[in-house]
Formats: C-alpha cells, sequence, structure tokens
C-alpha cells in the first residue's frame, strides 16, 4: 500500500541521510553539558559568580547559533538537530531562569510564564513529529535572543563603585528587554500552535 506524501510545504522536514553524528549536533551537545555548570554556578550567590555564569550562559547560547550557521552551511541538518536544538535551548534558559528567580532577581511569575510556554510548545513538536519537524521560525530565533539578551542583563552583577545612574538605566533597560522577550515568547507560542495544527489538517486531507 503507497504511503501518502507530506504536503509540499512540509516535504523539507522529512528526515535525510545526514549522520547525526556531526559537528552540528555536537555543538548542541555542548550547549547541553553547560547546563549544570550555570546551575552550579547560580547556587553560590556571589558576584563573582554570577557574573561567571553569565560568561557561561552568553558562551553556551552562541553555540546556538553556530550550530545552526554549521548545519546549513555544510548540509548537516538532521532530524535530531531539528528536535535536540530547541530543546537544549529550553534546559539552557530555564536553569538560568530558575536561578534568577531563586536568587530573587527576577519575579518567578516571569519564569513561570516562559517555562510553561517552552514546555507545551515541546509537547506540540512531538504531537505532530510523525508527520514532520516544524524548524524554528524567524519569530522564534528572534524570541530567543531576546531571552538571551534579557537573560544575560539580569545575571550580571554590576560592582559597587558603578554610578547609580547607571545601575538605574539598566534596570529599566534589562526590564524592557524582559518584556519583550516574554511578549514574543507568547507571541510565537500560539504561531507555532497554529502551524501545528495546520500542519496535522493537511496530512488528514492527504490521507483522506
Amino acid at each position: 500500500m503507497p504511503s501518502h506524501p507530506l504536503p509540499p510545504d512540509h516535504a523539507a522536514d522529512l528526515p535525510n541521510s545526514t549522520s547525526a553524528w556531526n559537528i552540528a549536533n555536537a555543538l548542541t551537545a555542548l550547549r547541553v553539558a553547560a547546563v549544570p555548570l550555570l546551575g552550579y554556578l547560580l547556587l553560590h550567590d556571589s558576584q563573582s559568580a554570577r557574573n561567571w555564569a553569565t560568561l557561561v550562559f552568553l558562551l553556551a547560547s552562541l553555540t546556538d547559533f553556530l550550530d545552526g550557521f554549521v548545519a546549513r552551511k555544510y548540509g548537516l541538518i538532521t532530524t535530531l538537530g531539528k528536535i535536540a536544538d530547541p530543546i537544549a535551548d529550553k534546559f539552557l534558559t530555564g536553569v538560568a531562569l530558575i536561578g534568577l528567580s531563586y536568587l530573587g532577581a527576577l519575579p518567578w511569575w516571569v519564569t513561570i510564564v516562559i517555562i510553561t510556554r517552552e514546555i507545551g510548545v515541546t509537547l506540540v513538536r512531538f504531537w505532530v513529529i510523525e508527520h514532520g519537524v516544524i524548524s524554528a521560525s524567524r519569530g522564534g530565533k528572534t524570541k530567543t535572543l531576546a531571552q538571551i539578551i534579557a537573560i544575560s542583563m539580569y545575571l550580571v552583577e554590576w560592582p559597587t563603585s558603578v554610578p547609580e545612574s547607571f545601575l538605574t538605566l539598566w534596570d529599566v533597560s534589562k526590564i524592557s528587554v524582559m518584556a519583550l522577550a516574554v511578549i514574543l515568547t507568547l507571541g510565537t507560542a500560539i504561531a507555532y500552535v497554529r502551524k501545528a495544527t495546520q500542519l496535522r489538517k493537511e496530512i488528514e486531507v492527504v490521507r483522506r
């Protein structure tokens, strides 16, 4: 019995023959490996630990852009990479957000909203995985960048010698960027659910 083809818009989501053992996926694995170190540093509530945590978070976040670039440039895009990459992001940002809320630097409701969204999108991703992998959209990438900037701004701990006027400006800026990140987080979640629902409907139409 012939199999049902995927709609043309999602044909690119089919698994390819590229080996999952490649440099792009290795960078994703490196990002996951940085998560325990980030959590360890956040447990030590000191200026030096916070600033080291900021560095670890930024370097780990950099691999998010590198693995995508390497995968596209050298044709290393795999189904594993499409699934593991966003999950690695969620682990990294999740631990950072929980750590910040635990330290009292970020309201818990912000952490809960973002993490709930990320878990929900991951569940939706697996809901449609048998029909195709939905790659990260431009809006999703913008959301990730906003989260990275906002979290980094909350992580850094400035020395007491910094002028009060600068600290005030920094606080206003980081709150504004985090507010933007929350808005993008919710907006892209709605867009993702719509896309997943559309994919399911298209598959049902093809099967009929």
